[in-house]
């Protein structure tokens, strides 16, 4: 499907071309919004790649629409078409927080923030499934945000929140190791004091087990 057929929709410019999908920046109805683009995987058959297209965005719709209502810092819904395999989104400020520590601009403290951040989505019940630094934003005042839900799930099981910090361990010990004590801050946003009858450290504990063996393995 092309985006000349979506409704109201004006293209600008191709943000990110990935393996899952296309993300294009652009307007709708005035408002800044991005377009993501589910894209055929040829490997898949036909009738498999459809249905799981039209799963993942049926999830990544209720996982948005469900942090909208409580006000977490993701996109809105504008619009969808599971058949066709896309959907409308507004445009998140900021800039990604691979970009913000690479140049400077995001620090130990921002880190630490953004296992408060990660630890407030595991909260509400959902796991993100890519939790890479260009997936999670800064604006100008420092606030975080998260996008890019394709691969979410509601109600997780411990794994896929462990699976959480594990994605981030590794883009922030691979990317971003230059900042000594990066995981430690991230782990310590995580387990920061909030009460309540959410398993922080047992969320950890996974993460540390997932590590364990991805170390034995590697």
């Amino acid at each position: 499907m092309g985006t000349a057929t979506i409704p109201m929709w004006e293209p600008s410019e191709v943000l990110h071309e990935g393996a899952e999908a296309t993300v294009t920046a652009g307007t709708w109805m005035g408002k800044s919004a991005v377009l993501k683009m589910r894209r055929p995987r040829g490997y898949r058959h036909p009738d498999l790649d459809r249905r799981l297209t039209r799963q993942r965005l049926s999830v990544e719709a209720r996982v948005l629409g469900k942090l909208h209502l409580i006000g977490f810092p993701s996109p809105s819904l504008y619009d969808l078409d599971v058949e066709g395999g896309w959907m409308l989104l507004s445009r998140m400020e900021g800039m990604p927080l691979y970009d913000a520590l690479r140049d400077g601009s995001a620090d130990l403290a921002m880190v630490k923030s953004t296992g408060a951040l990660i630890r407030s989505l595991h909260e509400e019940g959902f796991s993100h499934g890519d939790m890479t630094t260009h997936n999670i934003l800064v604006d100008a005042s420092g606030s975080l945000s998260l996008i890019d839900f394709g691969l979410a799930r509601i109600s997780p099981e411990l794994e896929h929140m462990g699976l959480d910090l594990q994605v981030l361990n590794e883009c922030l010990t691979a990317s971003h190791s230059e900042f000594e004590g990066a995981v430690e801050a991230m782990v310590d946003g995580y387990l920061r004091d909030r009460g309540g009858e959410f398993g922080a450290s047992d969320v950890i504990s996974r993460f540390d087990a997932i590590r364990g063996r991805v170390r034995y393995h590697g």
